[in-house]
């Protein structure tokens, strides 16, 4: 009988003469077409990358306003899926194209306005300073942010008394996406955070205030002493929250008319110069043993108080 092969045939157990797969893997489809912007050398992507690259060239603010960057397959899917805002994301060459990969690629079609950019694994770990991106890299715009005074007058101007929460000294995203969130439930009129040692809307912020950062405004304050003194001068009372407080939230009637809510961080509480500023110093009335909340349960709180007032 005729053989494709010189080689000897053995009958015993163990490895035969084949294809080596070869010929299973011939018949297996190669997936979707990728998107266009993912095409090597197609007009759509070189025109992607020129506009990244343009977007990249403009001036930043430092500091925290700047871009940021999520990295890693589940953080970019997960970011894609929150709405957080991008303009692009950068897929490495030749990546392991598994359902994170196709996920984080259909979220960004079907959202529009983010750049597909195809770049090698060197210029990924440049971008990243050598974090394990694992192929996917998301760029976050920096947040705008509003003034302080245009909250209260967007307030006042609805015929509204303004509702707003100012945090002093909370430095953990999750907490201010938190706040953000509770001040768009309870209907608030926005957040103010100070522009030093104070957290973001980064995309941790986005992420946990679950798309209420598109709806409620977040100021920058330079000065957030000056900003609440600002607030009273146009008619607002500053209530800061104190576990030593000389008054109960539950019986605050303040709570209803125009105001300014204060919380400091968990640990230090409110910071000297904001505590001597607030008109009244409140509490929230807890079980003997329990210290303090952190800044998102305590705001989420007194927000509650303040709507039921309302």
């Amino acid at each position: 009988m005729a053989r494709n092969s010189n080689r000897r045939v053995s009958g015993k157990k163990g490895p035969q003469v084949g294809s080596g797969g070869n010929r299973r893997r011939g018949l297996e489809g190669k997936g979707p077409t990728p998107p266009a912007e993912m095409r090597k050398g197609h007009a759509k992507q070189r025109a992607a990358q020129a506009r990244v690259r343009r977007e990249q060239s403009r001036p930043r603010r430092s500091g925290k306003s700047g871009v940021e960057l999520v990295v890693g397959r589940n953080p970019v899917v997960e970011a894609l899926r929150e709405g957080v805002p991008a303009n692009a994301l950068y897929v490495q060459q030749f990546i392991d194209n598994d359902d994170r990969v196709r996920d984080a690629l259909r979220h960004a079609q079907e959202r529009g306005g983010i750049h597909l950019v195809e770049a090698p694994r060197p210029e990924l770990d440049r971008m990243t300073n050598g974090l394990n991106h694992q192929g996917l890299v998301l760029q976050i715009p920096p947040y705008e942010y509003a003034h302080p005074e245009d909250l209260a007058a967007a307030a006042f101007d609805r015929g509204e008394d303004p509702l707003i929460v100012a945090l002093d000294g909370v430095t953990d995203p999750r907490n201010l996406g938190a706040v953000v969130r509770s001040v768009s439930g309870f209907g608030g009129h926005g957040v103010v955070v100070p522009e030093r040692r104070a957290a973001g809307m980064t995309a941790g912020a986005w992420k946990t205030s679950a798309g209420a950062a598109s709806r409620t405004p977040v100021a920058r304050a330079t000065n957030l002493t000056r900003a609440l003194e600002s607030y009273q001068k146009a008619g607002l009372t500053v209530v800061g929250l104190a576990a030593d407080g000389e008054a109960d939230v539950r019986e605050l009637d303040l709570l209803a008319g125009p105001v300014v809510i204060v919380v400091g961080s968990e640990g230090r509480g409110l910071s000297r110069l904001v505590g001597e500023t607030c008109d009244v110093r409140a509490r929230i009335p807890m079980a003997v043993g329990t210290e303090s909340l952190n800044a998102g349960v305590a705001a989420g709180v007194v927000l509650y108080e303040a709507s039921r007032q309302r």
